[in-house]
């Protein structure tokens, strides 16, 4: 037993060796088992990089331990909703494998701490590993590891884990961190002589864990970088550095940006995380708002999460919104053309099933050639999904108006009512009547808006404005508004006035039906 120990150990591969070795130098390797695997190797086709932030490849390996030495198969699948640290290693029964794998076993409390948990990985068998786990440390073998080794004799999952040695048929030492989800989120690789330290791989598990920003030397006693605080001109978020910050709402903040991988001016909607605590919910919503394709509609060219935080960049509109310009006054004519544009904009999106749920002046940009840009589609329906997860700045019904941390009516809120188990969700000024009931905005809830924005252009007034937020709500919710605001404007404008503020929202007419109205008065 002792001579081929000494063997395996003269032949190991934790250091340079002369001649390159193959499987016939691995000891218990069935004969008849060689020519199928050698051949099974050299037909895999290739499998796609092991990336960080990518799910991690599957595996399907026998393995052993201490406490149950008879064999059994182990799959990546065994960790799902666990953490899961892999570490490749070259041979059984060598120098450097023994010194970094009993110190692996030696922190398994800390690393169960955490709810992780340990696999080795070598080219070596099952019954190698059984004999090299229950032979004592002083002829060469590990003694009692507390982790399983898995014997991977062909090198698929070294392959696949992009550590396989060809010239030396064995792995180097791999090693990676999976997450509970199967993503790959840590991966390093060393050479065949230097082994690797269970500290290092704590403290970024620790890091990983705190799902923030680590700055070089973390630990565990300090704390992460908030990436919000930090943004401010000249700094990098993903491919976007921040030239200045253009403004801030309830959703997230705005700066122009300068794209560096495509060389060009764009704006980006950074969002709160207070806000948005759903992620998936959120960039869903702004992806189906991407793919709008209208020359009313700001596009949008990415949405993605950079540093832990979801981002939106967008085409930079040189402009101003157009709650400015009806403060300064607009003629008929402006009005006629900035209404259809913005109709045009709405009946493109409403075709293509995306509702914006919080439409008001301040959320469409006119630039400085004339064209009305819609912004922010999709942003409050997703506030309002996946079960109430997301909050927006809220004000309790029993708050009294005089407070001064109430937000304006024309602000973005979540108001919870006193006569509704629902949530309210928009901005009262331009809600509609099933909006201000807790129900989700609709097609029909952006044409009540629509009316609501064509009646202050046409005025130079909101429609509510001496309301409170509560008084609001409940003249949407008990009164029928549409023919006593319709009065108040040109006559031609009012049957249609009237139309688009119809109380049931079955009554109110398509975007498109609203263009044709509005070119006829042209």
């Amino acid at each position: 037993m002792t001579n081929m120990r000494q063997a395996i150990s003269t032949s190991n591969h934790d250091r340079p060796a002369t001649t390159p070795p193959s499987i016939d130098t691995v000891p218990d390797f069935p004969e008849s088992a060689r020519p199928a695997i050698q051949t099974a190797a050299q037909k895999a086709p290739p499998m796609p990089p092991c990336e960080v932030g990518q799910p991690a490849p599957p595996f399907a390996l026998a393995c052993v331990s201490a406490e149950n030495p008879a064999p059994r198969q182990v799959a990546l699948n065994d960790y799902a909703g666990h953490w899961l640290v892999l570490v490749f290693y070259p041979r059984d029964f060598s120098f450097v494998c023994p010194t970094e794998l009993t110190s692996f076993s030696a922190h398994l409390a800390d690393f169960a701490a955490r709810d992780c948990q340990l696999l080795g990985i070598s080219v070596d068998t099952v019954d190698l590993h059984r004999e090299w786990l229950t032979t004592p440390p002083t002829e060469g073998g590990l003694g009692p590891l507390r982790f399983p080794l898995a014997s991977d004799p062909d090198g698929n999952a070294a392959r696949d884990y992009g550590v396989w040695v060809e010239e030396k048929q064995l792995s180097t030492r791999g090693l990676f961190v999976i997450d509970p989800d199967g993503i790959l989120q840590y991966s390093v690789k060393h050479n065949l002589s230097v082994g690797r330290r269970p500290d290092e791989v704590l403290r970024v598990l620790d890091a990983l864990q705190t799902g923030g920003l680590c700055p070089a030397n973390w630990t565990s006693a300090d704390g992460t970088i908030d990436p919000e605080k930090a943004l401010r001109p000249g700094r990098t978020l993903g491919r976007y550095r921040i030239r200045q910050s253009v403004g801030s709402g309830s959703f997230g903040s705005v700066f122009s940006a300068h794209d560096l991988r495509l060389q060009r001016l764009v704006a980006i909607k950074v969002l709160k995380r207070n806000v948005f605590e759903s992620r998936r919910v959120v960039l869903t919503e702004a992806r189906a708002a991407a793919a709008l394709n209208s020359p009313n509609v700001c596009t949008i060219y990415a949405v993605d999460e950079e540093d832990g935080l979801p981002l939106i960049a967008m085409e930079f509109l040189d402009g101003i919104p157009l709650s400015e310009l009806i403060a300064r006054g607009l003629d008929r004519s402006a009005v006629l053309d900035l209404a259809r544009q913005i109709a045009l904009g709405l009946a493109d999106a409403h075709e293509q099933g995306v509702v914006h749920g919080d439409l008001k002046p301040a959320n469409v940009i006119v630039t400085q050639k004339g064209i009305a840009k819609i912004v922010d589609f999709g942003l409050a329906n997703a506030a309002g999904s996946a079960g109430g997860q997301e909050r927006a700045p809220s004000a309790s019904a029993a708050t009294s108006q005089s407070e001064p941390h109430i937000p304006p009516i024309d602000a973005t809120i979540e108001y919870v009512g006193r006569s509704s188990d629902g949530t309210i969700r928009g901005t009262p000024a331009y809600m509609s009547p099933e909006q201000a009931k807790a129900l989700p905005a609709t097609i029909a809830s952006d044409v009540y808006s629509f009316g609501l924005i064509l009646y202050e252009m046409l005025t130079g007034r909101p429609a509510h404005p001496d309301r409170s937020i509560l008084e609001t709500l409940l003249v949407l919710q008990n009164r029928d508004i549409g023919p006593e605001l319709a009065e108040q404007v040109d006559e031609p404008y009012r049957d249609l006035l009237a139309a688009l503020l119809a109380k049931d929202a079955t009554n109110r007419p398509a975007m498109r039906a609203v263009v044709a109205r509005l070119s006829s008065l042209a």
